[in-house]
């Protein structure tokens, strides 16, 4: 598509919005489409990184918690983000604006709205975030990254497409990496906490195996992210029991690691469950217990629904159930298969290039 109008992709905040963004952008760049990226301050450091021609600073905020002058000046600070955003896009004229959650998104896809730009708003839950709704209403179009989608009216159903959750091209890769076999007898274990952390796995998991008969342990290979204030007591302990663990705050490669277990133990973000699938590996979910919409347990139902993953409530994540669910583990190499191949034919690997047709949709359906 010969242009020099390219697509804005908005998108902010953590991984679970830019990752599928970062995903759309790649395979619109493929098909010949100019890409440009809007995001808020603290995203701008991911500008280098991320697959388009230009990155656009506009203000946001989030006008949820903490008192009512904080909300005020959120309230504030996104008003004065669309009045920056509706000067951009104004003087870019981009084909289509495509937003992916979160109020960094809302400046960007408020302002093409007010001025007639197609808009697509991608929603990575099962449940849709409270920035999307306020929009939902307001955008051309609508994809969803799982079938089921909670939390809308019938009018925005209607306009609502399946796509999928687009997955970073790393992730494609490790797909490609068959389920490892059990040749040595270790079973592989890959801890994560999604893009932020979580304590409760620093907590709970370390425990769990120090617990176990030393007999058992010996079979485990652990690999695990711990926030930067956890990772010290964690490597202790596992140095303490001899178990044959590696502990960072990160890993980029994250994805290959995840190929690379047998097993995943981790939040169910959405992009979390959407790897899992796409990757095919069995897990153990904890979904996170204090978000408002309960978006995590949304997307954990649908792994659980396939039997690749066991969900378990942070309540009941205990080092005594996690003990016996890796004892269990342990003497189940045939059952963790069958989990891999539930996990995978829940997958979507075509979500970039089926979100992106969509985009292109839209924007030659505005033109016709």
């Amino acid at each position: 598509m010969a242009s020099d109008r390219a697509v804005f992709v908005a998108a902010g905040g953590t991984g679970g919005h830019l990752f599928p963004a970062e995903a759309l952008s790649n395979e619109l760049t493929a098909r010949g489409v100019a890409v440009e990226l809007v995001t808020d301050d603290r995203a701008l450091k991911f500008g280098k990184a991320f697959p388009a021609r230009a990155t656009h600073a506009v203000r946001a905020a989030t006008p949820t918690g903490g008192s009512i002058v904080s909300k005020g000046m959120a309230v504030l600070q996104l008003g004065l983000g669309v009045i920056e955003a509706r000067s951009l896009i104004a003087g870019a004229k981009p084909l289509c604006v495509v937003g992916f959650g979160g109020y960094p998104t809302v400046p960007p896809v408020l302002a093409a709205a007010m001025l007639r730009v197609p808009t697509v708003l991608h929603e990575q839950n099962a449940v849709m975030g409270r920035a999307n709704r306020f929009m939902a209403g307001r955008v051309t179009r609508i994809a969803t990254g799982f079938a089921g989608l909670s939390g809308v009216d019938a009018a925005v159903r209607a306009k609502s497409t399946h796509t999928g959750n687009p997955v970073r091209p790393a992730v494609i890769e490790a797909a490609r990496l068959p389920f490892p076999d059990f040749a040595d007898g270790k079973l592989r274990l890959l801890v994560t906490g999604g893009s932020q952390g979580a304590r409760v796995m620093s907590d709970i998991v370390p425990a769990a195996i120090a617990a176990m008969p030393q007999d058992l342990r010996a079979r485990l290979v652990v690999v695990q992210q711990a926030r930067g204030e956890d990772e010290a007591r964690v490597r202790e302990l596992y140095g303490r029991y001899a178990v044959d663990a590696e502990v960072a705050p990160f890993f980029a490669d994250l994805p290959a690691r995840m190929a690379q277990a047998h097993l995943v133990i981790g939040r169910s973000g959405a992009s979390t469950v959407s790897e899992l699938a796409v990757i095919g590996r069995p897990s153990i979910l904890v979904p996170f217990p204090f978000a408002l919409d309960q978006d995590q347990a949304a997307n954990a139902e649908h792994l659980q629904a396939t039997g690749a993953a066991q969900v378990v409530k942070q309540a009941d994540f205990t080092t005594d159930w996690l003990g016996s669910a890796l004892e269990q583990a342990l003497g189940d190499h045939e059952g963790l298969t069958r989990r891999a191949q539930a996990a995978k034919s829940a997958g979507i690997p075509d979500a970039a290039a089926r979100l992106a047709d969509l985009v292109m949709q839209t924007v030659d359906g505005a033109a016709a």
